[in-house]
């Protein structure tokens, strides 16, 4: 396997801009006319390399993007970097917020900033970096842009993809990565909550965090059978009102109206209270957000602020396009799928659910031992290093690096 050496890079910010189709801005603030998206080429610096191997230069960029953002300065991006990598990461419009993000609108900004990639920046090749939730807006992406079929996002809006053009990547690679915001959140819902207006009925069989449920971890598989459906049923009442709401609008005579609406209870999800589901090495009784009792109710919690167009388009169990699985079928570049087995938040179901789903033949899977979601910590230098290595092995086998050891 290559082991990349050491590169010194500069971090350049720059914005993607284009018009903005929509009929309103999208997000609070900027210009209204146009989608301006913030950007970051992190680029090593051939006359500052540590260590006298491995050229700088490439025509290859590795681009990432995730639905909301935010992940300019994570471990994984500073040490690709730092490994002679070219990398983009690029924040959608809707950079820090989802309650009104459509997941079509977010492919449309991928496909603009590939775009500026190969036309203004000059690169070749372009490799899509799917980590976390970038995982299933990648391979949504790549699908549409080998084979565009949405016309619309699942309300009937914008845009549509068969018609912008996207530009298809030569190589994907899945990052602890979960199948699709939809499947995530599902699997993530409280089960037990019976109204969703008043989030305090509940099915006490079905309430994690009441201590005089009488199923407690270790589950049996018979309460997570039920409770997984329950999930899935109480998503479907969700987006049943949904529709029911935009149907209202609509006769009313306001179609452009929105509505925003509040879901309570969207961590309690079995495997972080029994580490036997789903088993890896994640400490039980946490998440990736902290203590998950805590954050079912808290307002960072996952879908917590949503409108009606975005759930459909982005967290509605039947409705939304931007299923890792589903589109999984449809690649037809090489791909790489990585799962850490320390993960609080994509946990290893998802890792090989995603890989199985790959339809190209072309495709590697690797789990590394202790790694957790964000490579973050004084431990997690050395997995850090083995997921950069195994990338860079796989770029460089597949032409898309020549990193030497």
């Amino acid at each position: 396997m290559v082991t990349p050496v050491k590169h010194a890079y500069e971090r350049i910010p720059y914005l993607v801009a284009y018009q903005n189709d929509s009929k309103v801005r999208d997000v609070y603030g900027g210009v209204a006319e146009l989608v301006v998206l913030e950007s970051y080429l992190l680029k090593p610096n051939t006359d500052s390399d540590i260590g006298a191997a491995g050229s700088a230069t490439s025509d290859t960029v590795l681009v990432f993007m995730h639905p909301i953002g935010g992940g300019a300065y994570l471990p994984m991006i500073n040490a690709l970097a730092r490994a002679g990598h070219h990398v983009i990461y690029c924040n959608s419009r809707f950079r820090g917020t989802d309650s009104a993000l459509l997941m079509e609108k977010v492919v449309q900004d991928l496909g603009a900033a590939i775009k500026d990639a190969k036309d203004r920046l000059g690169y070749a090749k372009v490799v899509l970096a799917g980590w976390s939730g970038g995982g299933s807006l990648s391979m949504f992406y790549q699908q549409q842009a080998q084979h565009p079929t949405v016309t619309a996002s699942p309300s009937g809006d914008g845009p549509d993809l068969t018609t912008l053009g996207l530009i298809p990547a030569d190589g994907i690679m899945l990052l602890a990565a979960h199948i699709s915001r939809h499947g995530t959140l599902t699997e993530w819902l409280d089960a037990s909550i019976l109204d969703e207006s008043d989030p305090t009925r509940r099915d006490p069989e079905l309430d994690l965090y009441n201590p005089d449920n009488p199923n407690q971890p270790p589950y049996s598989a018979e309460f997570l059978t039920r409770y997984r459906q329950a999930q899935i049923d109480r998503n479907r009442r969700i987006t049943a009102w949904v529709k029911g709401k935009l149907a209202e609008l609509r006769a009313a005579g306001r179609p452009d109206d929105e509505f925003g609406f509040v879901v309570h209870g969207t961590m309690a999800d079995p495997r972080w209270l029994d580490p036997a589901v789903d088993p890896n090495d994640r400490t039980p009784g946490t998440c990736y957000l902290g203590d998950p009792a805590v954050v079912n109710m808290s307002p960072v919690g996952l879908a917590r602020f949503c409108s009606l167009r975005s759930w459909l388009s982005q967290w509605s169990y039947d409705d939304a396009n931007g299923d890792g699985v589903e589109c999984g079928r449809d690649i037809a570049v090489p791909a790489l799928v990585i799962g850490n087995l320390a993960d609080d938040a994509c946990t290893p179901s998802h890792t090989r659910r995603l890989f199985e789903a790959i339809g190209h033949p072309e495709k590697e899977m690797y789990e590394i031992a202790g790694a957790n979601h964000y490579y973050s910590g004084p431990d997690q230098r050395e997995t850090l290093g083995r997921a950069v290595a195994i990338v860079t092995d796989w770029l460089v086998r597949h032409d898309f690096a020549k990193v030497e050891a």
